[in-house]
């Protein structure tokens, strides 16, 4: 499966399609349970990871929010 992660062109060897949770773990992303998800410009909301699937030609970012400052 081709998909545009972060902007860059991946590919995810032996699948025609994943869920989200699923692609979080085969991408190996760093803080999975701190990462936000938007797939073609849609921000995912956590509970729906599980039900979303991502398919060949998808573009997808992993966004962290980091809070700080004074």
């Amino acid at each position: 499966m081709n998909l545009t992660v972060n902007g860059k062109p991946s590919m995810v060897e032996g699948a025609e399609s994943l869920n989200v949770n699923d692609l979080l773990v085969e991408l190996k992303v760093p803080q999975a349970e701190y990462v936000t998800v938007e797939l073609n410009g849609e921000v995912l909301e956590r509970e729906a990871f599980g039900a979303t699937i991502v398919k060949d030609g998808d573009s997808v970012e992993f966004l962290y929010f980091m809070g700080g400052g004074q």
